[in-house]
């Protein structure tokens, strides 16, 4: 195992079984036990599916909250699935191992309310993507009362490019959240220097970055101060 203090944090759930990131030996029967096997820890011995006495479960990968749930609740014994990251360098849960009847019964039930659950689900994403729409609104006139000068179409181009969904961009900071001046100062500065100024040919000509801003500095300033007067 790569980290047994993320072994033990793990078994809070239960029943931990490892998917093997490099190939291992079970401790009871042998079995030489390759990259992707399971395998459970007892006692510092690796065991097999087999000499675990798991062999009888069968895997869910994660994915569907309500299956697993569901699956979890049905089994009389259940196992996490848990993998190393070597990249985050932590234990990651990969899915459950419930019993065969068990997931078979929520499989069924899963497929009865699948339209009531989908129409739920369609549901909220309209609620979110109302609430991120009136998000992005609300972004450009904090970038117009603190910019006046700034064009309406420009200041809803810098809106929606900087509050992208699912992006690390400034507008999905919590400063920008709370509508921060520096936030909203950030996302129209580099609007400006993307939009209305040669940088982004100086970058593309192979100028580093910190010489390229410099190269455009008088012109962004020069926009800016327009822009902050009404």
């Amino acid at each position: 195992m790569e980290d047994d203090h993320d072994i033990n944090t793990e078994r809070r759930d239960g029943i931990v079984v490892f998917k093997i990131i490099k190939a291992s030996v079970c401790s009871e029967c042998g079995e030489e036990l390759g990259k992707g096997r399971l395998l459970r820890v007892e006692q510092e011995n690796a065991l097999c599916m087999v000499c675990a006495d798991l062999d009888h479960l069968a895997f869910l990968e994660s994915g569907d909250a309500a299956l697993t749930r569901r699956s979890k609740k049905y089994s009389g014994l259940s196992a996490v699935v848990v993998k190393f990251s070597r990249s985050r360098r932590r234990y990651e849960r990969q899915g459950l191992l419930v019993e065969f009847d068990a997931l078979e019964r929520a499989e069924k039930e899963c497929a009865g309310d699948e339209a009531d659950r989908k129409g739920a689900r369609e549901r909220a994403a309209v609620i979110r993507e109302r609430a991120d729409q009136e998000y992005v609104a609300r972004f450009a006139e904090e970038i117009r009362t603190r910019f006046p000068g700034c064009p309406a179409d420009e200041a809803k181009s810098i809106a929606v490019h900087a509050c992208g969904k699912y992006s690390s961009r400034v507008g999905r900071s919590a400063a920008a959240k709370a509508f921060d001046t520096n936030a909203l100062h950030l996302a129209v500065r580099a609007h400006i220097r993307h939009v209305h100024t040669g940088y982004d040919k100086f970058l593309s000509k192979g100028w580093d970055r910190i010489e390229a801003r410099q190269a455009v500095m008088r012109e962004l300033e020069h926009i800016l101060n327009k822009w902050t007067k009404p």
